[in-house]
């Protein structure tokens, strides 16, 4: 049984980084560790509604031997094996679905390890520049380029992980992940809160040297939604549509950022008229409706639920952050095409956005 001192200071770490100037929706995720158990925050829960009782429990000896156990070279079938791996690991007499990252928490050696997305970090993990700008501003991090999430990224990461350590002679307490985020880990609360501080103080700083404004958490208000457009757009993508969450006008994103904005945004969004021709057009092309329709009036989020909408509103507002800062830093950098698939059709992520409903 954990110390109740370790699971009382990660579910304040975690209220603590579960703003939204840190992660939007269910995103990010946190741990801590003694020698023999990982207590991982469980996939499709929030950091915002931790409580120690709530963090799961995991074998650091079964996790351990993860890294050596051989799966499929297939992709799907090496996810499942990975999932039904993940399993067991959850120690007897707990329920609940381990994050897909609990792997990676394991491989710190620091007592505390914390993953988020600030619109500050993915304006640096977005950008054409950001490994460069990385390597100025925090020369003691290591930056990973965009590889696979879960099992892929927890295996390069352990690599990297280990030449960090060879090299340097010290564990790595600040990883970036290209267009993802990233992870702090510290032994102590304080020194965690003090890493956090220098990254968002450090590039708010670099932001504020090219001259951009800082932006609001929360979308731009508007008066209302338009009746008729959204009863056009019910028309056409029933169910789909039943739902909304309304923002006033501005940029959404050209192209998917990251995989939380793949899960509450799709992949794809709409921009335009929100005719019935162009929806169904739009449907046609990639097999979905839109849940971001952005129009000359406001954004909108549309959903099944009122959950979904307001979500999807939530995170195109976040990615339009993302934009905007990361000039900053080189200009965006989407997600490239073969990464955006992979994650659409993702298990992992399937099961998130199956809990968001």
């Amino acid at each position: 049984m954990a110390s109740p001192d370790i699971l009382q200071t990660i579910t304040a770490l975690s209220r603590e980084f579960g703003s939204d100037a840190y992660v939007r929706g269910g995103g990010g995720n946190t741990s801590c560790k003694d020698d023999t158990t990982l207590y991982v925050k469980p996939s499709g829960t929030t950091l915002g509604d931790m409580t120690p009782e709530t963090f799961l429990p995991l074998s650091r000896a079964r996790l351990n031997e993860l890294y050596s156990t051989p799966f499929p070279q297939d992709v799907n079938g090496r996810e499942r094996e990975v999932v039904s791996f993940m399993a067991t690991t959850v120690l007897p007499g707990h329920d609940g679905r381990p994050s897909v990252e609990a792997p990676l928490h394991n491989i710190f050696p620091q007592r505390y390890v914390i993953h988020t997305h600030p619109a500050f970090v993915n304006a640096l993990t977005c950008a054409v520049g950001g490994e460069e700008a990385c390597a100025r501003l925090f020369p003691d991090a290591l930056w990973m380029p965009v590889v696979e999430p879960g099992y892929t990224l927890c295996m390069r990461v352990r690599d990297e992980l280990a030449r960090y350590h060879e090299r340097f002679g010290k564990p790595v307490a600040l990883l970036f992940l290209a267009n993802h985020g990233v992870f702090i880990a510290h032994d102590e609360p304080d020194g965690m809160r003090a890493l956090y501080s220098q990254v968002m103080e450090t590039l708010k700083a670099e932001i504020d040297r090219a001259g951009i404004e800082t932006m609001p958490l929360q979308p731009p208000a508007t008066p209302g939604p338009d009746a008729t457009l959204v009863d056009r757009v019910r028309a056409v993508m029933g169910e789909d549509a039943a739902a909304l969450a309304v923002a006033g006008a501005f940029p959404i994103p050209e192209g998917a950022l990251t995989p939380d904005h793949i899960v509450y945004c799709r992949a794809a969004m709409y921009c335009g008229d929100a005719s019935e021709a162009s929806l169904r057009e739009f449907h046609d092309r990639y097999g979905y409706w839109p849940r971001v329709v952005a129009t000359p009036g406001g954004v909108y989020g549309f959903g099944t639920s009122a959950k979904v909408a307001d979500l999807a509103l939530e995170l195109v507002w976040d990615g339009a952050l993302v934009v905007n800062y990361a000039s900053a830093f080189g200009g965006v950098q989407y997600l490239e095409e073969r990464f955006v698939d992979f994650i659409s059709n993702w298990e992992v992520e399937s099961y998130r956005q199956r809990v968001v409903q």
